[in-house]
Order: C-alpha cells, then structure tokens, then sequence
C-alpha cells in the first residue's frame, strides 16, 4: 500500500496555500527555523481575523536551500497541480531567478530578501531592502562618522554579492573613498586565509561583508584571530541576531549592519511583535532577526495583495497592487512599484546584540 499523499497535495478550496520557500541547508540554513516561525506567527494572525477572501489560509514549505533549479521545478510542481495558490519566503537570488519566471505570471509571488535590485517580473513583489536606501547611507555615514575611505568586498560568488559590489563601488568613489579590493568565494566557504591576506596587505581601513549565513560566522571569526578588527570595521548588509550569536562575542568588534529591522528596535510595533512571538513559541524560541521577520511581512504582504485585489488572479493583483499598504513589525508599509519602502537603520555589535545608531 503507498504511503499517502501530503495534505498540501490535495486541493482545498476552502483553503489558500502559500509555499513558504526558505533555507533548510546549506549557509542559510541556520536562519531557517526563524524564517518557518514568523511565518506561521502571520498566518495564525490572519486566520483570526477570517482568513484571506475568507478561505484559511494554509504553509507548504519549500527546501529553498537546494540548488535553485530543484527549487523551481519543486514550486512549479506545486502550482501546476493546484496545490498553492501564492509564494513567499526567504532565498538567496540565484533562487529568485530560477523560481519567478516559472511561477510569478501564475500566481502572486512576494520575494522577502535583501537583494540587489532591479527585479522587473511581472507578479514579483519585493519586502526588503535594495543597495541605494540600505547600503549608500551606510557607506556615506560611516565615512563622515568614521573616517572611512578605503574598502575591501568579501562576498559570495552569485549575482547579490557582485552586483551589489559594483554599486558599493560607485558609493564608495561618491563618498570620497574608492573599493581597493574584492575576493568572491563559493557558498559554504570554510577557507579564508587568501581573502585575509589580501584585506592585510590591501591597506583597507574597512571590510563590506556580503556573505550569507554560516558563511559569514565563519568568517568573522577567522577576521578577528587574524588580528584585523583592530585595524577595519565590518560593514554587513545581511547579519542579523542568528549570525551575530554563533559569531560569538570575540568576533563582533567594531561589526556594523544595516537593515530595516533589528530585534532591538524600540517601536510599538516590534514590541508587540516580540510579545506575540515569545507567546505562542516560548522564550526557547530562535532568536529574532530581520531575516526570518522578513517572512512575515511576506505572509503579510501576500494577504494584503490578495485581500485588496479580491481574487487569486495574479494580473489583477498586479493592477491593484499600488494601493496596498499594511501593518507589521516594521510600522505600517506601502508598496510603491511592486518593492515596499521602509525605514532603514544603521547598528552596532555590541557583543551579542544590535544597539541600533541611527535611521538612515
């Protein structure tokens, strides 16, 4: 006798099914239970309040850790059959870009990660932050502030680390300074004595860090016993409370990163999210960051585009889609040309945690 089908694979039509694809392995994996809570916390909140086109709204989740053509058919598989009616989660670019042309001209597709910019698929919509509001007033205050003029990309060899490099260049030379160096390594990095000796003899005076995960843990901590947090503060677009906590504190100094949220954050909104999220998971929970937070905006987002457009036809909620605005952990948001725009904040490790300096 076979085994019997997931339920996610028998189509409910009193129910909306969203594959929530996030990292389950690999670099990113580490953030991935994070990613499925906050995701889940969304749901449970709209189901309370009667669902979305007052269906239930139902997770499938989705390995979006394996190579990114495996994802994609996954997900196609899944919208082909009927078995989910949206997409949403956390992945790195290269799955974005295998995924979107196979699904978002089907169904509703909300992307939740920091990228690079410049994504234009029709029925792709975008939650995070881009280089031009996160990275150049970063770059541009921690010059004024720090004196930084010289600096060093460390990056991961896929399209967000080398595109946003070339931006960070330009910034760089609009700020007065110039990008001296860069070193790309393959996902899964676990050798850095090259890119070290390169940051030493560069005469760097500050390191971009745009490397995913466990990636960057590691790499932290080969950057600080080679001594070299004493000479060049680390700027991160993508280092949230996760990667701060396996880096450890000896590996945090002189650490800054930029995001539209840090678990720190003194707002209304984030201290409710914070009550909601020790409530229903406990105070063993992973801890918050804006990597697994991202998903439920994205959970959030989703249902604001479906409520809004009053169909799960993907042309409509397209049309409909610049009148969308909803609440969540970072403040009430508004979509503007399918990317919302948000606040964005500088932070500084402060041993294992973000002590948030200013909105940027």
């Amino acid at each position: 006798m076979s085994a019997p089908a997931p339920p996610w694979l028998t189509v409910d039509r009193a129910v909306v099914s969203i594959a929530l694809v996030y990292p389950m392995r690999g670099p990113a994996g580490m953030f991935g239970p994070t990613c499925e809570l906050c995701a889940q916390l969304a749901v449970e909140e709209i189901n309370r309040c009667g669902g979305v086109l007052g269906r239930e709204v139902r997770l499938v989740p989705v390995d979006g850790g394996a190579p990114p053509a495996e994802v994609a058919a996954e997900v196609e598989a899944l919208v082909s059959v009927g078995a989910v009616q949206g997409v949403t989660g956390w992945h790195i670019s290269s799955v974005r870009q295998a995924l979107a042309p196979r699904v978002a001209h089907r169904v509703p597709y909300v992307y939740t990660a920091l990228y690079e910019g410049g994504e234009r698929t029709e029925g792709v919509f975008l939650t995070s932050e881009t280089p031009d509001a996160q990275l150049w007033p970063a770059m541009r205050l921690l010059a004024g502030e720090q004196g930084v003029r010289r600096w060093f990309v460390v990056g991961n060899d896929y399209v967000w680390p080398r595109r946003t490099s070339r931006a960070a260049q330009r910034y760089a030379l609009r700020g007065g300074g110039q990008v001296v160096g860069q070193h790309f390594l393959p996902l899964d990095a676990h050798d850095f004595t090259e890119v070290l000796r390169r940051i030493e003899h560069s005469d760097a005076d500050a390191v971009l860090m745009l490397l995913v995960g466990a990636d960057a843990v590691r790499f932290n901590r080969a950057f600080a016993r080679s001594g070299l947090d004493q000479r060049c503060l680390r700027l991160s677009t993508l280092m949230d409370e996760n990667m701060l906590l396996a880096s450890g504190a000896g590996a945090t100094r002189r650490l800054y990163s930029t995001a539209g949220f840090f678990a720190g954050l003194v707002t209304q909104e984030n201290l409710d999210f914070h009550g909601e999220f020790a409530r229903r998971f406990g105070v063993e929970a992973p801890p918050l960051g804006s990597l697994g937070e991202s998903c439920y905006e994205g959970v959030m987002l989703l249902a604001a585009l479906i409520g809004q457009a009053r169909t799960l036809d993907v042309r409509a909620i397209e049309t409909a889609a610049d009148a969308v605005a909803y609440h969540g952990p970072r403040g009430r948001l508004r979509l503007r040309q399918r990317h919302v725009r948000q606040r964005i904040y500088l932070a500084e490790a402060d041993g294992l945690d973000f002590t948030v300096l200013a909105q940027l």
